[in-house]
């Protein structure tokens, strides 16, 4: 199935990527099986910055939402993904 994935913020320089692409996963994937994915695609900067393969959840630094609610509305990265949905992971952005 295919899964749409935006990228917003500093981490589309730090994967060298575009802001969207669709990724193909395999049915009944979770958001840790689709972070899996990006980790082999991307390689060590996403690991590092992003996601840990095997992680209980994405960074300190980083929210996803898919169709647009937070992980933490869902089932965190054990949340189970369908063709078509739409994922984005961007950093937190804090100030004053």
């Amino acid at each position: 199935m295919k899964i749409k994935v935006e990228y917003l913020g500093h981490i589309k320089n730090i994967i060298r990527s575009v802001r969207e692409e669709e990724v193909e996963i395999q049915k009944d994937a979770s958001i840790a099986d689709l972070l899996e994915v990006l980790s082999e695609k991307y390689g060590e900067p996403f690991r590092k910055a992003v996601y840990e393969p095997k992680g209980t959840d994405v960074k300190a630094n980083y929210i996803i939402t898919v169709n647009g609610y937070l992980l933490n509305q869902l089932d965190g990265v054990k949340t189970k993904l369908k063709h078509g949905d739409h994922v984005i992971l961007l950093p937190i952005v804090s100030g004053g």
